[in-house]
């Protein structure tokens, strides 16, 4: 599966040179709690990049909890990492969480087409007797430039126009109680786009937590149709990328993230909510 690096290859890239390692474990419960886990012991020669400093904008009154970074502030952080267009990116979690597809996404849009998600993250880093290092590396600062990518992602306005399309599919990639309405743990409102059907982001692991194959995912995905466009949301733009990554994987060509999400959906009142299944 392309941009799912093995903890066995990263190991032999090492060796090559030319290569970022960006930690970016987080706790949206705790949101220092990723930093103080880097700062404890890390892949050697990683630099951390924060899912609230780094990784989004500022969170205001519209546009959900996570919204998209300012472009040119982010290329710029990416340069002073040392990060250029022609560098290998290995981003990791603490095994395989959504925050490494959030900036393999961020970094895809912007162009970057050699960034790679460590399987496992660095839990399998850890099992299969890699070493951790608490020295924080200095780079080399370079020059990043961003060539984004069009139609990549929408805003609430055309999910709303784009509701019960028949040329469009909203997917919801939070757990099943979230997306009924069930719970809701984060927002003031439960429930979830009208017209937005489940997929669970974890449903594109395997039961041993690694990436599911690409033959793998065309199964997972085989209600959808290739042909439509594809709308995937979340809570706040972050959980919808792990699906955004395997629907790639899975040969879907049309396929866009809706940054704000749930969070910035139910921020405009008269939107409406839907809860239960969509059948019902």
């Amino acid at each position: 599966m392309k941009n799912i690096i093995s903890v066995e290859r990263l190991k032999k890239r090492l060796t090559q040179g030319n290569i970022v390692i960006v930690d970016v474990r987080f706790n949206l419960m705790d949101a220092d709690a990723g930093r103080k886990a880097y700062l404890q012991g890390h892949l050697p020669g990683s630099v951390y990049m924060d899912l609230n400093r780094d990784l989004s904008g500022k969170a205001g009154k519209h546009g959900g909890n996570h919204p998209l970074p300012d472009w040119d502030l982010f290329a710029n952080k990416l340069g002073k990492l040392g990060i250029s267009n022609d560098t290998a990116v290995v981003v990791y979690d603490q095994g395989n969480d959504m925050f490494a597809p959030r900036f393999w996404w961020l970094l895809d849009y912007l162009g970057h087409e050699k960034v790679y998600i460590l399987d496992g993250g660095l839990d399998r880093w850890i099992a299969e007797g890699g070493e951790l290092t608490t020295a924080v590396p200095n780079l080399q600062p370079t020059i990043f430039r961003s060539n984004k990518k069009e139609n990549r992602y929408v805003s609430m306005e055309e999910v709303k126009e784009k509701i019960g399309s028949p040329e469009t599919t909203i997917i919801d990639a939070r757990a099943r109680a979230r997306y009924l309405g069930d719970e809701e743990p984060m927002y003031a409102r439960a429930g979830h786009i009208p017209g937005a059907v489940n997929y669970f982001w974890k449903g594109v692991l395997k039961e041993d937590g690694t990436w599911k194959n690409a033959e793998q995912l065309r199964e997972h995905f085989s209600e959808l149709d290739q042909d439509a466009e594809i709308i995937v949301s979340c809570g706040s733009g972050v959980s919808a990328c792990p699906n955004i990554l395997a629907l790639d994987n899975a040969g879907f060509k049309n396929v866009k993230l809706y940054p704000g999400s749930f969070s910035d959906w139910i921020s405009y009142e008269k939107n409406e909510v839907a809860v239960g299944e969509e059948d019902e």
